[in-house]
């Protein structure tokens, strides 16, 4: 069996690590159930424990650039997969904003629940105002939140444009200070070792009208995966115009680190902020 061979999936590993997933979750949901319930501080860090956990048994190599910023933080990444749950997961000790539907899907519902995920309702406009507070409550409380602003999944070759109204809460102000809000570029690169490129991203990426089960049995079959994430500089709505310029200026970064990745181009320094006032530089940086 040649190397593209062995990477493109074998049924009896797909097997193993399907089990080994599902014990493991099992395992871990009645604690993090009683955590939530007591609500202990080890609900807000055991998710982090478990999925990266669960990237070690699904074979995803998780390569981190850049500087995470402390909490609270508002981090704003594209979205191209389920898996991005886990990789972010298992690096950001967060919650996610996710759409309201997740919320019901037959036990990913559950794993979304357990991780005090804030569920939005992102096509009726007038709950803006109460996703706003509901996310910045969240923050108020000490809490980091993960956004998929694109309020999709793409294919992972690109990033969409991104959806301004949950912006909205980055003009919160924690403890008198401007919320932080960090972009977060999400790429998968290789597959065994060999660059994924158009033909094999797919394989990660799950968009569209694919069904879940066959994907997910996939991803599972597969050999490892690279995945690369890269933390940017961290800004604060105080540098932009509006909360357009804010999403504007995080699309643009992401994307460039999106399209760094799947290139196999080094990482470089994202620009700084574009202030329209004089502003205090970021206090952190890409490593």
């Amino acid at each position: 069996m040649n190397r593209t061979a062995r990477a493109l999936g074998s049924s009896g590993r797909g097997a193993l690590r399907l089990t080994l997933y599902l014990l493991w979750t099992l395992l871990l949901i009645p604690l993090q159930a009683l955590a939530v319930a007591r609500n202990w501080r080890l609900c807000r860090t055991l998710p982090a424990f478990y999925h990266g956990a669960c990237a070690r048994l699904i074979g995803l190599d998780v390569v981190v650039r850049g500087q995470q910023a402390d909490g609270p933080v508002l981090f704003v990444s594209n979205h191209s997969s389920y898996l991005d749950i886990i990789v972010l997961g298992s690096r950001i000790p967060g919650s996610f904003v996710a759409k309201s539907e997740v919320g019901s899907w037959p036990f990913f519902g559950l794993l979304a629940r357990l991780q005090r995920t804030v569920f939005v309702e992102r096509k009726a406009r007038a709950s803006v105002d109460k996703q706003r507070d509901d996310i910045g409550s969240r923050l108020d409380a000490g809490d980091s939140l993960i956004l998929f602003p694109e309020g999709t999944s793409s294919d992972g070759n690109r990033t969409l444009p991104f959806k301004t109204a949950l912006f909205a809460v980055a003009a919160r102000r924690i403890d008198g200070r401007p919320l932080t809000v960090q972009p977060v570029s999400i790429a998968a690169t290789r597959l065994d070792g060999i660059p994924m490129g158009f033909a094999f991203r797919p394989f990660y990426a799950w968009y569209g009208d694919m069904d879940l089960a066959p994907h997910l049995w996939q991803a599972f079959r597969l050999g490892g995966m690279t995945v690369e994430v890269e933390f940017h500089p961290p800004v604060t709505i105080d540098g932009f115009s509006s909360r357009k310029a804010l999403a504007e200026h995080c699309h643009r970064v992401i994307s460039d680190g999106v399209a760094r990745a799947i290139s196999g181009r080094p990482s470089v320094p994202a620009p700084a902020q574009e202030a329209t006032s004089p502003a205090p530089a970021p206090t952190a940086a890409s490593a």
